[in-house]
């Protein structure tokens, strides 16, 4: 890579992202979104000009990295649009482009979301692609924004979920309300996350889940109590649009369906809502008090869990939470802070995902996919056996990953529990969660 260009990425914050979006066959600059300090011009037409010069010789450039540290990675999809993901110094090559990938994937899928693929792969007015790619931004800063707590679904590709005290009354009430909008697919977010859904919402491919609760709580952040936006489907129906009706229910509840031609917004807010819902305000208060935590009052969790990850692998759901420890022994290493757990789960999971738990068998990957991702380390290559369990020691904690044909478990715990418990407390945890909720 020429030395201005990696001079000009060296600009990067440490570990911010810059994500660039141009038009694959002319590399006409569409959106840049991401870190505040943009690159030039004449940067981003180098990095397109050695994909394009790659691919002249029959070389299909994926990634790279800089002197400074930095990682650049790019994605051509439905040779219409190429994404070029550009992070500044910080963290493992693995992870990072493991990060990275996932991230292009999602930034695609959201536009489709929006826009519609034809809109996409038809470009016949670059001028008006570029306003109406507009539309997608809120949602592409979602996936940018690093410091989101809590919401790890657009790494994993599976539901951040809560398990709220009363799932039965809560399944029953989404399905009813569904029903009579002439859906099947409905679901309730509290908190960002999804509390109760029908059965088949659960059946929509896990990134169209994720970037449909990311879009409700777009849509939430706007300030909206109801809307009727329209939606595609990436990989359901990635060219005919079905309508997303959104109603709040209480401030940080909200119920959807994906419906078609009826029932009309104000029939569904004025009728349906009242009937299905009015009933339930304290069940959705008290859905509303399990708060961050995720995790109804039946789990008691071990002192020693600074935060876990659960996920269930065979219905692409998750579970996490930070706790933060009111009682630390003087004596005891500092406690890393809120922020810093959720920071360090994720790179846990990361961790986990790019040297030991296969992440394929977690995730549905195409063969492309899959031949482009190749972030598997060598030495698990070789291993003749799938890794089940795992820990590690850094200087802040000590994490342990556990993983069961149903479940991986991702845990941080305090450098003051001895290295030979954490088997146990994760064992333990894991134990209580699925024995408590059946998750």
């Amino acid at each position: 890579m020429q030395e201005g260009t990696t001079a000009s990425m060296m600009l990067l914050q440490h570990g911010s992202t810059q994500l660039l979006c141009l038009t694959a066959s002319s590399g006409v600059p569409l959106f840049t979104r991401g870190a505040s300090k943009q690159l030039p011009f004449s940067v981003i037409g180098s990095l397109n000009g050695v994909h394009m010069f790659g691919g002249g010789q029959g070389v299909v450039l994926s990634s790279c990295e800089t002197e400074g540290g930095g990682k650049v990675v790019w994605r051509v999809f439905q040779d219409s649009v190429m994404l070029i993901a550009v992070s500044g110094p910080g963290g493992s090559s693995k992870e990072e482009e493991m990060y990275l990938q996932r991230l292009l994937e999602n930034v695609w899928s959201c536009m489709v979301l929006v826009l519609g693929q034809d809109e996409l792969t038809n470009v016949r007015n670059v001028e008006r692609l570029k306003r109406d790619l507009r539309s997608c931004f809120s949602l592409i800063d979602q996936l940018l924004e690093e410091k989101q707590e809590g919401i790890l679904g657009n790494l994993t590709h599976c539901a951040d979920s809560l398990l709220p005290p009363n799932p039965a009354l809560l399944r029953e009430a989404v399905d009813g309300f569904a029903q009579a909008a002439d859906s099947e697919f409905g679901c309730l977010i509290v908190h960002g996350r999804i509390a109760a859904a029908t059965e088949k919402w659960w059946r929509l491919a896990p990134q169209e889940v994720v970037l449909l609760s990311a879009l409700m709580r777009s849509l939430s952040a706007s300030g909206s109590v109801s809307c009727d936006y329209p939606v595609f489907l990436p990989q359901g129906s990635p060219t005919v649009a079905h309508r997303l009706l959104r109603f709040q229910l209480l401030p940080g509840a909200d119920v959807c369906v994906l419906c078609g031609p009826t029932p009309s917004l104000h029939k569904a807010e004025s009728g349906l809502v009242v009937r299905f819902w009015t009933p339930l305000v304290e069940t959705l208060r008290d859905c509303l008090g399990v708060g961050e935590r995720c995790l109804p009052g039946s789990v008691t969790l071990r002192p020693d869990v600074l935060a876990l990850l659960l996920i269930n692998r065979e219905t692409r759901r998750s579970v996490s939470c930070v706790r933060t420890s009111t009682n630390h022994p003087p004596g005891d290493p500092p406690l890393p802070s809120k922020a810093r757990c959720w920071e360090l789960l994720k790179l846990f999971y990361i961790f986990s995902m790019t040297r030991y738990f296969n992440q394929e068998e977690t995730l549905c990957v195409s063969p492309e996919e899959r031949a482009q991702r190749g972030h598997t380390e060598d030495f698990v290559l070789g291993f003749s056996h799938q890794p089940l369990q795992f820990y590690l020691v850094t200087e802040e904690c000590k994490s342990f990953g556990l993983q069961t044909p149903q479940h991986q478990l991702f845990l941080l715990i305090p450098l003051s529990v001895p290295t030979f418990a954490l088997r146990t407390v994760a064992t333990q945890t894991l134990s209580d969660i699925v024995t408590a909720t059946g998750f």
